[in-house]
């Protein structure tokens, strides 16, 4: 049973007033936190202990792009090896998208999951729920009985909604409940039969690309619809320049946009694709380097918000059928935070801090939640990670049930090595 008073002491938490790391110690009660002591030594008399010597405690992470599988795809993840996965990386609360069979387009469905994730789940999970019945783009779901199901928002992710009549209705409808419309964006007309973006790599293939209008075209759409009804608009997985350009401008005329980016796209261009493998095919595909120049630059200053894995599971099987007919998507849980910390902290290009914000408190900004501080009163979701082990990436040992992904035989730093919900220890490295 576990004790109604936890210390996590002698942990390294970011200070961000003195910009660096700081020896602090957390009194965790009930689930949340009660209290940070920054000086002298706490009493811990009859209360159980962390020793966090060595390690970084920071706010567990928000990942508000992911898919579970779950229910009808439980061959590439379901909700509790989907939930263990994201607690290996961190990963505290997470949103899973729509595309579901069925759609998570009912009340019903979207309470199977929130049942489910209770049962089964070991970290916060949030459903968002499809903007059009079926995700088909024809006709809206019920925004209202969605909400109060506890969707925390709507988007018909995997697709773009193709119709501006169809997407300016459910703007509206969701601007009434208070809730986001979380937009796939991508001009279906411009990307059939190709899975490589218009590059090097396409053109050095002889393939059809994918263009960059085909993304920015919808984002160009929509933010002039958002700025016609006032939603809270929320790109997702951001690739081009042309998009980035885009947002900037809308927030600068206050349109209410925020955007995404993953971070593949942030540490991968087309250039890097080493062949014909199906673990490089993603959509939004990996764009050219001018592109990954724009999203990275766009994060650093702000006009993209936050990042967001777009954890995409597929089965063995599938991605081997290979690159033309394998399924579009990678995995994304359990590299997310030492990909990024290997690739712009430890080079000195971004501060912790920053990383840091990116994937707790921006999110719950974001999106309203009261999760993502690590601060007395908030939730007790924490993860603990290890800024100097360095490990291999081997997707053998991935906790989901899929290993589809492009960075096997990576050597990245900074991996987690205990993940705490609500007080409780959901994962640890031993």
């Amino acid at each position: 049973m576990q004790a109604m008073t936890l210390w996590i002491v002698n942990g390294n938490i970011w200070d961000e007033e003195a910009g660096g790391l700081r020896t602090a110690h957390i009194r965790i009660e009930g689930g949340t936190i009660a209290g940070i002591v920054r000086d002298g030594e706490p009493d811990t008399s009859g209360a159980e202990t962390i020793d966090a010597s060595g390690l970084l405690v920071s706010a567990g992470f928000i990942d508000m792009h992911a898919h579970l599988r779950d229910p009808g795809f439980t061959h590439k993840e379901d909700i509790a090896s989907g939930t263990r996965s994201a607690a290996r990386g961190g990963f505290t609360t997470i949103a899973c998208m729509p595309n579901t069979r069925p759609v998570t387009d009912t009340p019903e469905t979207v309470r199977y999951i929130l049942d489910k994730a209770a049962r089964e789940g070991v970290v916060n999970v949030l459903p968002i729920a499809a903007i059009t019945k079926g995700q088909l783009g024809r006709e809206l779901t019920d925004f209202a009985a969605l909400r109060a199901a506890g969707a925390i928002g709507f988007s018909d992710d995997g697709v773009g909604v193709q119709s501006a009549r169809v997407m300016k209705e459910a703007m509206i409808r969701a601007r009434e409940l208070g809730l986001p419309i979380i937009a796939h964006c991508e001009d279906a007309s411009l990307v059939e039969g190709a899975w490589a973006t218009e590059g090097a790599f396409s053109r050095r293939h002889g393939l059809k690309g994918i263009p960059n209008e085909s993304e920015a075209i919808h984002v160009g759409r929509d933010v002039l619809l958002a700025e016609a009804t006032g939603v809270h608009y929320h790109v997702c997985h951001v690739s081009t320049e042309q998009s980035v350009r885009l947002i900037r401008l809308a927030k600068s005329l206050g349109v209410r946009v925020t955007a995404e980016v993953c971070p593949h796209h942030l540490v991968l261009s087309d250039e890097d694709i080493p062949g014909m493998d199906p673990n490089w095919k993603m959509n939004p595909p990996l764009r050219t380097p001018r592109d990954v120049q724009a999203v990275v630059e766009a994060l650093e200053d702000g006009t993209i918000d936050i990042i967001a894995t777009d954890h995409a599971p597929h089965a063995e099987e599938e991605k081997a059928k290979g690159v033309e007919l394998a399924p579009f998507g990678i995995v994304g849980f359990e590299t997310a935070f030492p990909l990024l910390y290997t690739t712009f902290v430890r080079t000195g290009r971004w501060c912790l801090g920053f990383l840091l914000r990116k994937m707790t408190s921006e999110p719950a900004r974001v999106f309203g939640l009261k999760a993502g501080r690590l601060e007395p009163g908030a939730p007790a979701d924490l993860v603990l990670v290890d800024l100097g082990l360095e490990q291999t990436v081997d997707p053998a040992k991935f906790l989901s049930k899929s290993r589809n992904t492009p960075f096997a035989g990576r050597r990245l730093a900074g991996w987690p090595v205990r993940t705490i919900v609500a007080g409780r220890t959901v994962w640890r490295a031993d």
